[in-house]
């Protein structure tokens, strides 16, 4: 039998508990053979390559008799095992992949380029895939079992890592990590079609000129990623305050400060919440606060800053639109212990919020800016926001894509003096609409972008909307 019926690879189709108690075995045999004592004190690059001689020598010994190639997977297989996550380990070494999704030791599911996929890959027991939770969570010095059978995590290299188990996952135990993502410019955002040059010039200048930015989306729309790139474009010398749950942002600048949420210990105590961390930072002068994501009673501290001489601030949220984003911020504001009336929470996201950037992810995978608004409402009126660009989506097409193209419309009058003020340009797909420009609704009639199309009319004035 061949050590590929043996040893667990994307292409294989075998019995996974063979390979276990294979790679059981070996990893017993090289437990044997090694000094614990002398292999803690090593960096864990040469802890490897010290267990990949050792085992090299065990198996010239004892055989099997193997090719180059079963050798050196059999020797990976091992060494994961034994220091490593096993067969997580290669997935989580593979660029292409973004998240990885266990349900039980039978599933694992990864997505790769916004799409979902089945690998043909398991652990050997409910044992294995135990032992390896258990040794994720122990590196944050956390624990899993019937008493704690929900852990939420990050590993040494920045992965998120979330946990649930029996008796609460009737699956089994069921591993989620997602992938600590690279951080992409807005440049880079464009040859991917999340946004195009006209868009990068306006959020150049509305980050520039210190106008406070929401980006709202789903989940896995990429708002991480965007508010990462966005970040970049704050000038070097302001002093930045970045808070997450999560430590994922990889600001550039030379002067930033990353805080970090804490969650519980084993006894229940020592949390640190976002709210903690948001009040804190009040205290430490900042020029601007990014907020990886607000969720809860930290949101009515968030606009306070906001409102109160923090410009330039960011922070994500999770919406499906930019009216919902608004109305998510009110609620989650309500959840502060301050009671502050429903109507006055109305005032604050009024006078604290200027944009809002919503991201959607479409059927083929593709993750896009579908539209940038303003928030044109003022003290308790109803919010009103007016839209100055948007993608159109058409139907996905043949070759499983979905097409589309970006709509201007032109920038408030307020907004062009802003930027005017900040010495920063107003990009010419927009331009200015006139104080009295009647209200556009973009569905009476076809778009003309009059940079690209000679055929193209004036530009059409805002679109506006207000949500009772």
């Amino acid at each position: 039998m061949s050590l590929r019926s043996r040893v667990n690879t994307p292409d294989d189709r075998h019995n996974p508990r063979e390979d276990g108690r294979l790679v059981s075995s070996y990893r017993a045999k090289l437990l044997e053979e090694i000094d614990l004592a002398e292999m803690s004190a090593l960096a864990p690059a040469e802890r490897r390559a010290r267990l990949e001689r050792v085992l090299g020598h065990i198996i010239s010994r004892e055989g099997p008799v193997l090719s180059t190639v079963e050798r050196d997977q059999l020797i990976r297989r091992v060494v994961d095992e034994a220091l490593g996550l096993g067969v997580l380990e290669p997935l989580l070494e593979d660029p292409t992949i973004s998240e990885i999704m266990v349900n039980g030791p039978d599933q694992i599911f990864v997505e790769r380029s916004g799409r979902v996929e089945q690998l043909p890959l398991r652990f050997a027991s409910h044992e294995q895939l135990m032992q390896t939770i258990e040794r994720i969570v122990s590196t944050v010095n956390r624990r899993v079992d019937e008493a704690n059978p929900m852990v939420d995590a990050r590993l040494p290299s920045g992965e998120r890592v979330n946990v649930i188990i029996p008796p609460l996952s009737l699956t089994g135990a069921t591993l989620t990590i997602r992938r600590f993502p690279r951080a992409f410019t807005l440049h880079e955002m464009i040859s991917l079609g999340s946004l195009d040059e006209q868009m990068l010039l306006l959020l150049s200048g509305l980050v520039t000129a210190k106008l406070n930015v929401i980006v709202s989306g789903a989940t896995g729309t990429g708002k991480t990623t965007l508010l990462n790139a966005l970040s970049g474009l704050i000038p070097e010398g302001e002093r930045i305050i970045t808070i997450e749950d999560s430590a994922e942002l990889q600001l550039q600048q030379a002067h930033v400060i990353r805080l970090e949420s804490r969650p519980p210990n084993v006894e229940g105590k020592g949390q640190i919440t976002i709210r903690d961390l948001v009040r804190n930072s009040l205290r430490m002068r900042p020029d601007r606060i990014i907020v990886g994501e607000v969720r809860g009673g930290e949101t009515l501290d968030m606009l306070q800053a906001m409102s109160t001489g923090h410009d330039g601030s960011l922070a994500t949220v999770h919406a499906n639109s930019a009216i919902d984003a608004l109305m998510r911020l009110q609620t989650l504001a309500s959840m502060s212990e301050v009671e502050v009336p429903f109507e006055a929470l109305q005032d604050q996201i009024n006078s604290a919020v200027n944009i809002i950037v919503q991201l959607t992810r479409f059927g083929d995978g593709t993750r896009r800016i579908t539209e940038i608004s303003l928030l044109d409402s003022h003290g308790r009126e109803p919010f009103r926001i007016t839209t100055v660009c948007r993608f159109a989506a058409m139907p996905m097409s043949s070759d499983g894509r979905v097409h589309g193209r970006f709509e201007y419309y032109p920038l408030p009058r307020w907004l062009a003096d802003r930027l005017y003020m900040n010495n920063q340009p107003i990009p010419q797909a927009f331009g200015v609409a006139p104080a009295d420009a009647p209200l556009h609704d973009p569905r009476q009639a076809p778009f003309h972008d009059p940079l690209t199309d000679p055929l193209a009319g004036p530009l059409p004035a805002r679109i506006t909307r207000t949500a009772l």
